[in-house]
C-alpha cells in the first residue's frame, strides 16, 4: 500500500514541485494550502504532469480545528511542512505576522501529529539560520547565528520547537532541510514560481523584467565584499530541491534515520552572485535585461553557500541541474505563464 504524505503549502512554489516528485515516486499526497501566496490552477499543472488528481483542502494551518479535520480524514505516514510566510523584507516590516503564522502553523502540525499518530515530519528550514557565517561554505556544523530578519528568526525558533518536541515525544521524528535559494521551474513549464504582487525573490523579478511586465530590475547593492560587489547565494534548481524531500521521506518511513532529529544542507555547493545570475540569464536566453544598482535591502546578508557533503553522502542526494538549464526553465515558465492565469 502506497504511503500517504500531507504537504502543507502544497500549491506553493516548492510544495507543488515536491508534490510532483512524490507522486512520481509512488506516494499518495494530500495538499493543504490557504492560497495566500499561490493559485488553485497549480493543481491542474500537477495533474497535467503526473496524470493524478491530488486531494486539496483550502485550510490555514493556524486553524487547529479545520486542520484537525484533515488529519482525522486520512492516515498520514509523514508530513512535509512548507506552509509559512517567507519574504525577508516583508518580515522586517511585519514581524508579528511572521511570528504568528510561522510558529503557530508548526505547533499545530506537531500537536495534530501526536494526536493522530503521524510519526514523521520533514521541515522546510533555511540557510538563513546561519546568518552571515564567519567561514564559507557552511556545513551543518556551522554555528547558527543571530538572525538578520524576523523570517530568519522564525526558522531558528521552529527548529528549536522541533528539537524540543522530538526530545519530549518519542513517537515523533523529524528531518529539517536547510535549503539555500531555489530557482527555476519544472521542465514541462506546467508549474513554477508564482509570486503575488511585487516579487521578493530575484528570479521572478528577472523574468518579469525580461517579459516587459516590470520596467527595470533592481540589484540591491554593489558594494559588498564580493568579487563583483553584489550578494552571493547558492542557487539550487527547484526540482533538485523537491527530490531531496522525497529522499528524506523515504529515509524516515524506512527507518533509516540515525537520530530522531536530523539536519541537512540542501544546496549546490557553489556561490553565485546576483550580477552573475543576471548575466547568465541574458546569455542562455539571448536577452538583454534592463537593470540598475540600488541601495542594500534590509535583512540581506552578504554571502552564503552550502557545503552539501553530508546530504550527498548520508542522504544519497545531489544537486544535478546546471545554472544554465535552471535559468532557461525559469524563462520558459514565464513565457507560458500568461496562458495559465
Amino acid at each position: 500500500m502506497a504511503k500517504c504524505v500531507l504537504v502543507t503549502g502544497g500549491t506553493g512554489y516548492i510544495g507543488s514541485h515536491t508534490t510532483v516528485e512524490l507522486l512520481e515516486a509512488g506516494y499518495e499526497v494530500v495538499i493543504v494550502d490557504n492560497l495566500s501566496n499561490s493559485e488553485r490552477f497549480v493543481l491542474k499543472g500537477i495533474r497535467k504532469i503526473t496524470g493524478k488528481r491530488v486531494p486539496f483542502h483550502k485550510v490555514d494551518c493556524r486553524d487547529l480545528t479545520r486542520l484537525g479535520h484533515v488529519f482525522a480524514r486520512y492516515k498520514f505516514d509523514a508530513v512535509i511542512h512548507f506552509a509559512a510566510s517567507k519574504a525577508v523584507g516583508e518580515s522586517v516590516e511585519q514581524p508579528l505576522l511572521y511570528y504568528r503564522n510561522n510558529l503557530d502553523s508548526l505547533m499545530n502540525i506537531l500537536t495534530l501529529m501526536r494526536a493522530h499518530q503521524v510519526p514523521n515530519l520533514v521541515f522546510s528550514s533555511s540557510c538563513t539560520v546561519y546568518g552571515q557565517a564567519e567561514k564559507l561554505p557552511v556545513s551543518e556544523q556551522t554555528p547558527r547565528r543571530e538572525a538578520t530578519s524576523p523570517y530568519g528568526n522564525t526558522k531558528h525558533m521552529c527548529e528549536d520547537i522541533i528539537r524540543d518536541s522530538v526530545a519530549a515525544y518519542p513517537e515523533i521524528a523529524s528531518i529539517a532541510l536547510r535549503y539555500f535559494n531555489p530557482i527555476g521551474a519544472h521542465p514541462s513549464a506546467e508549474i513554477g514560481e508564482l509570486p503575488r504582487g511585487v516579487p521578493n525573490n530575484l528570479i521572478p523579478f528577472v523574468t518579469q523584467t525580461a517579459a516587459g511586465i516590470r520596467p527595470v530590475l533592481s540589484v540591491f547593492g554593489d558594494d559588498y565584499n564580493t568579487p563583483d560587489g553584489s550578494c552571493i547565494r547558492d542557487y539550487i534548481n527547484v526540482v533538485d530541491l523537491a527530490k531531496a524531500h522525497v529522499v528524506a521521506v523515504k529515509r524516515m518511513t524506512e527507518g533509516k534515520m540515525k537520530a530522531r532529529f536530523e539536519i541537512f544542507n540542501i544546496g549546490t555547493g557553489r556561490g553565485v552572485s546576483t550580477l552573475e545570475v543576471v548575466r547568465t540569464f541574458e546569455k542562455v536566453n539571448n536577452l538583454k535585461l534592463n537593470y540598475k544598482i540600488v541601495g542594500r535591502r534590509a535583512g540581506d546578508i552578504e554571502a552564503v553557500w552550502a557545503d552539501p557533503t553530508f546530504a550527498n553522502e548520508e542522504l544519497g542526494w545531489k544537486a544535478e541541474k546546471s545554472l544554465d538549464e535552471t535559468l532557461r526553465s525559469a524563462w520558459k515558465w514565464q513565457q507560458h505563464l500568461d496562458g495559465k492565469q
